[in-house]
């Protein structure tokens, strides 16, 4: 069975070509599991779990940890589609297609671990996210909890676009008792029909807003990422106001926005998207994108500017009840690429 269904998924070996190495080998050699809706599933030996992160540009967090390779969400921006060229998955909608499922995650990560030292952040789902549908099934990012809460003195912080996260609200709480953690639930839009074309497999955004109310009501410390801000779609005064609104009434410590980031490999599939349901939009999102994945500094100072006076209208500030502000929570101008 699985040979058939990597015969079919993958193209067939040729001889003359370079043979596959690294990560392209492993996930060529993953054994199919199942098949899901326009999904395909498939396990992926891993060498570490742990990720040193290394840019350029500043992160907040030092190492990342990504449950799984793909995301079924299929949110039609997404930066991290361009993971599945390492694995020589040229195709960006393989990204949402073809999900990689890592093995002995727990164990991989309580290794890894002693490679942590004291102050340095772990981010978990920077490129794909952990409470995407296959966790429910597959349970690798509560097995990464259980490992986690085994410890002590870490600092942690979880991305997600799912509701799936009160499944282990206790287990956080745990995590939470001798670690410093905190949950970005990524919010782009309240409004529910914009949410299902932008972000077609997520969770609606009301329930990721009572995710939010649930797990600061547990004393957790939960906040909402509103990324990517997307320019003519997402970006106005009264939209950004809406999700700062929600989050203060939902007791989220915090909420902050970055602008749309566009790699070559996610412009392949957002800008055909755009063509279909926002075709007035598309020279401007061409000049935009000419040649950078980045929008201007004018716009990231604008949107930076605008959500500072929101923050301080609503109340929310970004101290959160440690007293000190997190590190897991980016400032908007350096208009991080956290996942989504």
């Amino acid at each position: 069975m699985s040979t058939l269904h990597n015969s079919y998924l993958f193209h067939m070996a040729d001889p003359e070509e370079e043979p596959l190495v690294g990560i392209a080998r492993l996930a060529a050699q993953g054994e199919f599991v199942r098949p899901g809706h326009n999904v395909h599933y498939f396990t992926l030996e891993a060498r570490s779990l742990l990720t040193r992160v290394r840019s350029r540009r500043r992160m907040p967090f030092t190492w990342a940890v990504n449950p799984y390779r793909g995301c079924e969400f299929a949110c039609k921006y997404c930066y991290a589609r361009y993971t599945h060229e390492f694995m020589e998955l040229r195709d960006g909608l393989d990204f949402e297609r073809k999900i990689y499922i890592k093995q002995q995650a727990g164990w991989l990560l309580r290794r890894d671990l002693k490679r942590v030292k004291p102050g340095e952040e772990i981010a978990i789902g920077t490129a794909t996210d952990p409470y995407q549908p296959a966790e429910r099934h597959y349970l690798v990012t509560r097995a990464i909890l259980e490992e986690l809460a085994q410890h002590r003195g870490f600092e942690v912080g979880i991305v997600t676009k799912s509701d799936l996260i009160l499944r282990d609200r206790d287990l956080l709480r745990r995590l939470a008792e001798q670690n410093r953690i905190y949950i970005n639930l990524t919010i782009t839009t309240l409004d529910a029909k914009l949410a299902r074309i932008l972000e077609p497999r997520a969770p609606r955004p009301d329930l990721r807003i009572e995710a939010v109310r649930e797990l600061s009501a547990t004393g957790i410390n939960a906040g909402v990422i509103c990324a990517p801000v997307l320019p003519g779609i997402t970006d106005s005064p009264a939209t950004l106001e809406a999700v700062v609104r929600a989050t203060k009434k939902a007791g989220g410590k915090y909420v902050y926005a970055n602008p749309l980031f566009l790699k070559p490999c996610s412009a392949s599939v957002f800008l055909p998207f755009l063509e279909k349901q926002f075709p007035h939009l598309v020279d401007d999102y061409r000049k935009r994108f000419a040649g950078r994945a980045f929008v201007s500094p004018a716009y990231r100072k604008r949107i930076s500017e605008l959500m500072r006076t929101l923050r301080k209208k609503h109340g929310i500030t970004r101290e959160i009840s440690s007293g000190r502000e997190s590190k897991h929570i980016p400032i908007e101008h350096e208009q991080l690429p956290l996942f989504g």
